[in-house]
């Protein structure tokens, strides 16, 4: 059986629809992520490395998300590598991994995330095989594909190293993480993920991305950043965390409010 939900790699890969738009939720909450995965999100991402998930909610939020018949994605923290294996087990349809600087870096996450030839998964993915309504033989033969190996490019030395992290075979494209690199790129002088020279090494990323096949993801700190990230051409955005979207539909009924009354 192959679903909407189970083709997501290769819908990420054509670009369907001018790209993708993802939530992002930090909060360890399955219930919040059913909600904001009946939206029209594309995907949903968990973020372990920031937020506080742990495995065990990770997989009952992974199995929310397919719920709603949205693919799931997992980031792991720094690192982890050992996480990565067992969210695509409980059934995640791609892993980010922050911090990937090195072609070295890039082969340990394909390592963890592709089985052989290109990687060395270890097999035992009993809930991706009820989710994804695959025998294990057939799952076996298609997992490579059908799941996604991410590598978040946040630093000025990811980014010498880009090309070489892109050559790495298993890894399906790259996550570029703004702050982050905002940070590298001023040599801790500043916080300005929405600067021109994050735009510019944007623009670089995606000209190395197209010329190695791959795809390019990147985090919007809000809907109007992330529709610039579509227009620029990118493959997958997020458009800003759920607590940001929480306290923002939050001030906008009480500000309604507060007019309504004072009027």
């Amino acid at each position: 059986m192959t679903t909407d939900m189970n083709g997501f790699a290769g819908r990420l890969k054509r670009r369907e629809n001018g790209g993708m738009i993802s939530g992002w939720v930090g909060i360890p909450d399955p219930m919040l992520v059913n909600h904001l995965a009946q939206e029209g999100f594309d995907t949903i991402v968990l973020d372990m490395q920031h937020g506080m998930w742990d495995m065990t909610s990770a997989a009952s939020g992974i199995a929310h998300v397919r719920l709603a018949g949205k693919p799931a994605i997992a980031r792991i923290p720094v690192g982890d590598f050992a996480a990565a294996s067992r969210l695509l087990d409980a059934g995640a349809s791609a892993i980010i991994a922050p911090m990937i600087n090195s072609a070295d870096d890039a082969r340990a996450l394909v390592k963890a995330t592709k089985y052989p030839p290109l990687g060395e998964r270890s097999w035992g993915p009993s809930l991706a095989l009820n989710h994804f309504g695959l025998p294990a033989e057939d799952y076996l033969q298609t997992a490579n594909s059908l799941t996604v190996t991410i590598a978040m490019v946040e630093t000025r030395t990811a980014l010498d190293a880009i090309d070489e992290i892109l050559a790495v075979d298993g890894i399906d494209g790259i996550f570029v993480g703004p702050s982050d690199l905002s940070i590298a790129l001023s040599n801790g002088a500043r916080l300005a993920p929405d600067s021109a020279a994050i735009d510019q090494a944007l623009a670089t990323a995606l000209a190395r991305c197209r010329a190695h096949g791959k795809v390019i993801c990147a985090f919007g700190g809000d809907g109007a950043r992330a529709g610039e990230y579509l227009k620029l051409g990118l493959d997958l955005v997020i458009a800003g965390t759920e607590t940001a979207q929480l306290r923002a539909g939050a001030r906008t009924a009480i500000q309604a409010a507060r007019k309504i009354a004072d009027s």
